[in-house]
């Protein structure tokens, strides 16, 4: 059997459609809640997928959570080994610094349900699906340099670097494919207080959800299966 490793940081921010989909296509899934439970540093370098969710911390914030170093190192190792490796939203950001790029606030906040646009490279990615303006789930306030060796794939106009890859085998999401929306209440009452602070109200994205819903999830398993087939091939 096919290993899949996946850190959480937070409970609602899971693997989601991810997860009947790595099932599917023969991994046995274990997630780590990182923080609450200890870094997994062996098991980070010998799972054959590694998957780094996102989370409302910073990338660099290992003053106030000392784990995130730790986390950062592992990741690091990862991808000198170049091994299959998935970050989404603050993993995205864990690979850039683990890469050596800066992670800083944007100043803004890009939450809400937005397209993305592919730059060449992109269109003759994975994210190819996403070409059709499909929008996709962004929650974020920080953003990441693009790493050296990276190959910049996505961006909007709050955000000039939405997602990278380096080479087949990692891959850099700062949106969020993988959520379920289906579960996006969770989402709503656990970052209750960034949408405040905000000034967005939950009701907005709540009731864009019906007309979004099948489309986005078509086309994120459309994204996830062609990377992982690239990735697996590797």
């Amino acid at each position: 059997m096919k290993t899949a490793l996946a850190l959480r940081h937070v409970p609602f921010e899971h693997l989601g459609i991810l997860q009947p989909l790595l099932e599917g296509r023969g991994y046995t899934v274990r997630t780590v809640d990182v923080g609450v439970q200890p870094v997994p540093t062996d098991d980070m370098a010998a799972a054959d997928l590694l998957i780094v969710l996102g989370g409302p911390i910073g990338a660099y914030d290992d003053a106030t959570y000392p784990f995130v170093g730790d986390e950062a190192a592992a990741i690091a190792r990862r991808l000198a080994a170049r091994k299959p490796l998935l970050g989404i939203c603050l993993g995205a950001q864990l690979m850039a610094r683990a890469l050596g790029a800066a992670v800083k606030p944007m100043g803004v906040k890009e939450i809400g349900f937005a397209p993305i646009t592919l730059t060449a490279e992109g269109a003759d990615s994975p994210l190819a699906p996403l070409a059709d303006g499909t929008p996709v789930l962004h929650w974020h306030g920080d953003r990441y340099d693009l790493p050296p060796g990276a190959r910049r794939l996505a961006f909007t106009t709050v955000c000039a670097e939405q997602a990278f890859a380096i080479g087949n085998h990692a891959l850099g999401l700062q949106f969020h494919l993988e959520a379920n929306l289906e579960e996006l209440e969770a989402w709503l009452i656990g970052h209750a207080a960034e949408l405040g602070a905000a000034g967005i109200d939950p009701r907005a994205l709540r009731t864009q959800v019906p007309a979004i819903a099948g489309r986005l999830s078509q086309r994120a398993r459309e994204v996830f299966n062609a990377w992982l087939d690239r990735a697996e091939a590797a």
